[in-house]
């Protein structure tokens, strides 16, 4: 559902280079670690290592990247990132053609995958905000939201078809070559980038996170965020577990469980922008943060059987809908109320500590699930999400309307 707000052809050409690689990144998700256990037989552990390394030392080298970005054109650094994306998944198969494929070459890639991640992302954050303007904030945000929910509902079946058709190594080519067009297609936008802001003062990598912690809504959010994805994250390694062994139900179902509730992301994304018109973007982030915050707590509660199948779906989809209608009136909010010649360092210090946070907590569920029960660790977790709520902006920022746009004052 459309808000009615027109956006540009470059915006266009940027939304479609988002869609081919996070398409490609759908089909290409989980073929890395895949690659470990098929290719090289790995133990569980090293699978583990694999992705601890990839969060964790990706974030390390992404922390000088915020103020290097900042002080840079934004579309040249996201090139890059997808270039050298690129290269490195396509090592992957090349290697492994050669019969040269090792795992310290994918510790590596991973690493590269996840610091890469972080500076595009952050280059494409501050140049979308300088592409679209504010009446077309929420819009632009909902589009991105709705592609990535729909990439991530479709593209994982079809990878899984074509691991098993091809193998994990082939399949990464298709997610190696997502990322070659998309720099291509970032390219292909035409209106000139303005030159970046000089930086005040000295370099500073920790600047994204004392500008975050200066503004009280943002520091409110930025809080509600860790609280709300680490828990999240703590559960979804728990869920095939609590499925496949304790629920005894088959493989499929939990591909069911794992793939349908993000079309829920999809429509929480579509209906965002009209309800931003009508709720404001304040109401928007208060109430959708309060939404998406139970469902958690229902996981526990299925039992062996069609119902229990059918509590999952419905916890996780509803779940979904509310964090899909919850991200772009963030996103949207963020970009609002951070300053331009900020904007890429807030981000990759937003990007850093959830992605060193999220692993934390899904080290923990597993020590939780080790000491007592996969549901009492389930229950934890659901429980921290409910505490997200109360750390959500509720007396920080007021509304007000500029330029048709809700936006938040300080």
């Amino acid at each position: 559902m459309s808000s009615g707000v027109a956006l540009s052809q470059d915006f266009r050409r940027l939304w479609a280079a988002y869609a081919i690689s996070a398409f490609g990144s759908g089909i290409g998700y989980g073929a890395l670690p895949l690659v470990a256990l098929l290719v090289l037989d790995v133990s569980t552990f090293q699978v583990s290592l694999l992705a601890a390394l990839s969060a964790v030392v990706g974030a390390v080298l992404a922390l000088p990247m915020g103020d290097f970005i900042e002080q840079r054109r934004k579309r040249p650094v996201m090139v890059a990132a997808d270039v050298v994306r690129f290269l490195a998944l396509l090592s992957v198969p090349v290697a492994a053609v050669l019969d040269l494929l090792t795992y310290p070459q994918l510790c590596i890639v991973g690493v590269i995958q996840a610091a890469a991640l972080i500076a595009f992302t952050a280059a494409s954050g501050a140049h979308l905000k300088a592409l679209v303007p504010v009446a077309g904030r929420a819009e632009a945000n909902s589009r991105f939201e709705s592609t990535a929910w729909t990439a991530m509902s479709v593209g994982p079946p079809i990878g899984g078809g074509l691991v098993s058709l091809v193998g994990a190594p082939l399949t990464l080519v298709l997610d190696a070559v997502s990322y070659l067009l998309s720099a291509v297609g970032v390219r292909r936008i035409r209106e000139p980038e303005a030159a970046p802001e000089p930086r005040q003062g000295k370099r500073d990598v920790t600047a994204g996170w004392r500008y975050i912690w200066r503004h009280q809504g943002l520091r409110a959010l930025f809080w509600n965020s860790q609280l709300f994805g680490g828990p999240v994250m703590m559960v979804s390694p728990l869920l095939p577990v609590l499925m496949l062994r304790e629920l005894d139900m088959d493989p499929w179902q939990y591909g069911l469980v794992a793939g349908v509730p993000c079309l829920g992301g999809v429509l929480g994304a579509w209906f965002a922008p009209r309800l931003t018109l009508r709720l404001g973007l304040h109401r928007m982030l208060l109430l959708f943060g309060v939404l998406r915050t139970p469902w958690l707590l229902l996981l526990p509660l299925a039992t062996p059987g069609l119902d229990g199948f059918v509590l999952l779906i419905v916890a996780e989809t509803c779940l979904l809908v509310a964090a899909g209608a919850f991200n772009p009136s963030f996103a949207t909010y963020r970009m609002n109320v951070t300053d331009d010649g900020f904007m890429a360092r807030v981000i990759t210090s937003w990007s850093i500590t959830s992605r060193s946070v999220q692993p934390a907590f899904m080290a923990a569920g597993g020590v939780l699930a080790a000491l007592t029960s996969i549901r009492t660790a389930m229950v934890i977790a659901g429980g921290l999400c409910l505490v997200s709520a109360f750390v959500l902006p509720w007396k920080s920022a007021r509304c007000d309307v500029q330029e048709g746009c809700p936006v938040l004052r300080r």
